[in-house]
């Protein structure tokens, strides 16, 4: 078994009037030749925008885009003719392929945004742009991985043009608990969302990440109540 530790507070950083947020990976500034991705797992920002703020329209490509908001709501609008707001408990995904250009703002006046943008690199390039959004919190159970991303049309949660699954837990304190792979090729990095969890005698705190392969299932156990995000992902390109 291979590991890899990035904890909170190594995470590179962009401070803006109107926007914080953390970069597990290399982004935008903030670069690490040793940090620039987690096999197709391209970027994870942990992203703050302050009300009434957001980005303006920008164009991606060849990307899987996810998002999912954590605190607050927030507005999206694409060249697809998309225009929808999504909630916490939401995961929203967009396949940029040919090319996509798309704008995300807080609507909220008195209320901040808080959401991970997650970048997986695609097994497909220049595919029609794709748009998707669903709530996971309608069959979410606690104590159990909800699956909320898989490379399946008609499988639990949004899809994508990848070999890769995400599933999300909140899990309350000392609770123990395992995960096994759906490809065993594939590597897996957990990122905790709030809270503290032991995973294979690592410690892992708020925001932490850790990324673990070349093993096929792994055991948690958590000391606090926890939500942990997990994103198995093919390690090659």
């Amino acid at each position: 078994m291979k590991t890899i530790l990035h904890k909170s507070n190594t995470r590179g950083s962009t401070n803006e009037r109107w926007l914080s947020s953390f970069h597990t990976f290399s982004f935008a500034d903030y670069y690490d030749a040793e940090r620039v991705h987690f096999g197709s797992l391209r970027v994870i920002n942990d992203d703050t925008i302050a009300p009434g703020c957001g980005f303006g329209m920008h164009p991606h490509d060849n990307m899987e885009i996810v998002t999912i908001p954590l605190e607050g709501n927030l507005e999206h609008k694409d060249s697809m003719g998309n225009g929808t707001i999504i909630r916490h408990g939401e995961i929203q995904v967009m396949s940029a392929g040919t090319g996509i250009t798309h704008s995300e703002f807080n609507p909220d006046k008195g209320q901040q945004t808080k959401l991970l943008q997650i970048w997986v690199i695609p097994n497909k390039r220049h595919v029609s742009p794709r748009y998707g959004q669903l709530s996971w919190m309608d069959y979410a159970k606690d104590n159990k991985w909800q699956q909320i991303l898989s490379p399946f049309s008609d499988d639990a949660g949004v899809w994508i043009h990848q070999n890769a699954w995400f599933h999300i837990g909140t899990f309350d304190k000392d609770k123990e608990f395992s995960y096994s792979w759906k490809d065993k090729r594939n590597g897996l990095y957990i990122f905790v969302i709030d809270g503290t969890v032991t995973v294979e005698n690592q410690i892992l705190n708020t925001r932490d990440g850790y990324g673990i392969w070349e093993t096929d299932q792994i055991s948690f156990a958590t000391a606090t109540k926890s939500t942990i995000l997990l994103m198995e992902v093919p390690m090659t390109l």
